[in-house]
This record gives C-alpha cells, sequence and structure tokens, in this order.
C-alpha cells in the first residue's frame, strides 16, 4: 500500500517543520509532501493535518477552507482540546478527524491511517496514558512550554486575554497563570516588553509553503 500524503497546516513554520521531523520515521507510511505555513494547501494530498498552535480551533473557518480545498482528501484536527463541545463543533465544520497531540508519534501515525480509512475518528489520550510533549514550537530553547509560547505567540498577534481564552480553550485564569510563568522566563514585566520579545524571537506568523519531493 503506498503511504498516505500528508500537508502539515499551522501558521509557524517552526511548528510544522517540528511535526515533519515527529513522523519522519514512518515514510513508508505516511509522507508530508507539503509544509504550509499560513498559506493555502497547493498539492493533492491524502489528509490536511491542520495544527491548533496560535490557531482557532476546528470550529474555525480556518478548518472549512481546508475541508472546501478540493485537493484534500481528509481534514483532521490536530489539538489538546478535547472537550466535548468544541468537538462536535469540529466535526459539524466539516472535519474528518480529532487527533491529541499527546499521543506519541507510532499512536499519531495509527490514528491517520485510522481516520483516513474511515475506522475512527476521535483519537486521544486514555486514562493513566503519558502525555508526549512532541514537535517543536516559537520559544522552545528559551525554555518556554508548549502552552506558555502558544499564549506568547497570541499576545504577539495582538490577542487579549478573553481572546486568547476563546483561541485556545482555556479558562481566563489559566490563562494569566501561563503569561505570568511566561513573563518569568523571559525576563519582562508587563505585556509590551512581551510583545517585543516576541516580535524578536519569531513569534510572528510566518507565511510560506515547502513542497518536498521523496524518492
Amino acid at each position: 500500500m503506498a503511504p498516505l500524503s500528508i500537508a502539515l497546516v499551522d501558521d509557524y513554520e517552526v511548528v510544522v517543520q517540528g511535526l515533519a521531523a515527529m513522523i519522519r520515521s514512518y515514510r513508508e507510511r505516511v509522507q508530508v509532501v507539503e509544509l504550509d505555513a499560513n498559506a493555502d494547501v497547493a498539492r493533492d494530498v491524502d489528509i490536511a493535518l491542520y495544527d491548533s498552535f496560535a490557531n482557532p480551533q476546528g470550529d474555525s473557518s480556518q478548518v472549512r477552507d481546508l475541508v472546501a480545498n478540493p485537493r484534500i482528501g481528509r481534514t483532521i484536527v490536530y489539538t489538546w482540546n478535547f472537550d466535548s463541545e468544541r468537538i462536535s463543533r469540529a466535526f459539524d465544520n466539516g472535519a474528518d478527524g480529532y487527533i491529541s497531540k499527546g499521543l506519541s508519534a507510532t499512536r499519531l501515525v495509527d490514528a491517520l491511517e485510522s481516520v483516513h480509512r474511515g475506522d475512527q475518528k476521535v483519537h486521544q489520550l486514555g486514562d493513566g496514558s503519558v502525555r508526549i510533549v512532541a514537535g517543536d514550537w516559537p520559544g522552545r530553547e528559551e525554555g518556554l512550554t508548549h502552552r506558555e509560547a502558544e499564549v506568547l505567540a497570541l499576545i504577539t498577534q495582538g490577542l487579549s486575554n478573553a481572546e486568547i481564552a476563546e483561541r485556545s480553550a482555556l479558562s481566563i485564569n489559566s490563562i494569566k497563570t501561563h503569561i505570568r510563568s511566561c513573563y518569568r522566563r523571559i525576563g519582562v514585566t508587563t505585556r509590551t516588553q512581551a510583545v517585543l520579545w516576541g516580535v524578536s524571537h519569531g513569534f510572528v506568523p510566518d507565511r510560506s509553503r515547502q513542497t518536498l519531493d521523496h524518492a
């Protein structure tokens, strides 16, 4: 059986590059043929994997655009957020699958194949499963966690705390906690300083498309 062709979609090139590296060892089963940072999918692919890092969730217009793209076979949301309402809204939006970012690379590839076959749409961590933090994100080398980086990315984009809560599916109190922790890690005390730090450290969304050719 030919490997599934995949387009990885997020507004940050470091995120899609990190995700591509995560599944690179499974080329006989899935081949990443396009990396799209804030750009439309331009090649025919079996799956568009929509990473929710600093992006609207599965009920967004971005996902609807992917679903409507005739070049894409199936659209899958890749996220930390698993409340039942958001899952339902993503499927109402036309998404074909909903996969946890906490899965290992092996389980992620299994899930991609399962959704493509139409076997199981939702793949998440079971009770007692180890939560994997894989891939890459801006600020990781500076010690920011995935969630802190996501919050800082949204601050850099100019979103308010309420808008960040809606975008990330976190509570306002959680947002404030992540902001305080993030500020300590990067050595700032104000939102303006945080934005300036973010702009100079790769937290402005990219716009690029990279097509990958495989032998």
